[in-house]
């Protein structure tokens, strides 16, 4: 698996077919197989005829593990994600991203914008502005040695899912200590390149997919029918959806 160095965090990545790039931004606690191979991304852009770019997150993956929490943050991996565009010599790519990932895509978008052609905030609504959990009650739960008298299901939840990707829990913990601060809504209404923002209808974490709509100008938003937060990221309309959404942007 090819890597590059940037800073003192090493970040692993893959680089897949021939065309227009796309860069894909995963989720906490996942990674880019999880997030992007496993479910069909992967295979279905490139069979659309895009290069297709996805990468571990700091903390997470075959990436560097980091424990401190001041290593962490959207702004930090937002840089991770333009500096892989650049060695990789690209100087611009649609981005499409997954919770966290949509985080992360939504302050490229707004701090880097002459790097991102189109972005696609997946998985993440109007949450993207506004808190949506406790999120040092989940590293807590991150951080504990068991599971026994962890008693908020969210937490939990984060946790179970963490252990199946087989995470560095400490690494995670720190990362979710900083990572789920939000973007402020003036900087949201102020992202200026095409936008899809696409959560699924059962999806409590997100937050409202059209009331981020409202606020990005210009804005599509997709709404993935009965579909939850882990459900929603493989789901075939939210394939179709971003394909169609790359074949229309300018």
């Amino acid at each position: 698996m090819p890597s590059f160095q940037n800073g003192d965090v090493e970040i692993a990545y893959l680089d897949e077919g021939e065309g227009e790039p796309i860069l894909l931004v995963h989720g906490f606690a996942s990674n880019k197989e999880v997030n992007w191979v496993n479910p069909g991304w992967v295979s279905a852009l490139k069979g659309d005829g895009r290069r297709v770019i996805a990468f571990d997150h700091r903390g997470h993956g075959q990436s560097t593990k980091l424990y401190d929490i001041e290593a962490y943050g959207v702004d930090k991996m937002a840089l991770d994600a333009a500096a892989l565009l650049d060695h990789l010599n690209i100087k611009r790519a649609d981005v499409l991203g997954y919770s966290m990932g949509g985080r992360v895509t939504g302050q490229l978008a707004y701090a880097h914008g002459d790097r991102v052609r189109s972005a696609i905030i997946g998985g993440i609504g109007i949450r993207l502005c506004e808190a949506g959990f406790n999120s040092d009650k989940i590293a807590d739960a991150l951080e504990a040695p068991t599971a026994d008298g962890i008693t908020d299901a969210q937490a939990l939840g984060f946790r179970m899912f963490a252990l199946q990707t087989r995470s560095d829990m400490k690494a995670l913990a720190a990362c979710m200590r900083n990572t789920n601060r939000t973007i402020l809504r003036e900087a949201a209404a102020a992202i200026r390149v095409p936008v899809l923002i696409a959560t699924g209808t059962e999806d409590t974490i997100a937050g409202s997919g059209d009331e981020l709509g409202a606020l990005i100008p210009g804005s599509k938003v997709l709404n993935i029918p009965g579909r939850d937060h882990m459900f929603a990221v493989g789901d075939r309309v939210f394939k179709q959806g971003v394909l169609e959404f790359l074949k229309q942007r300018p």
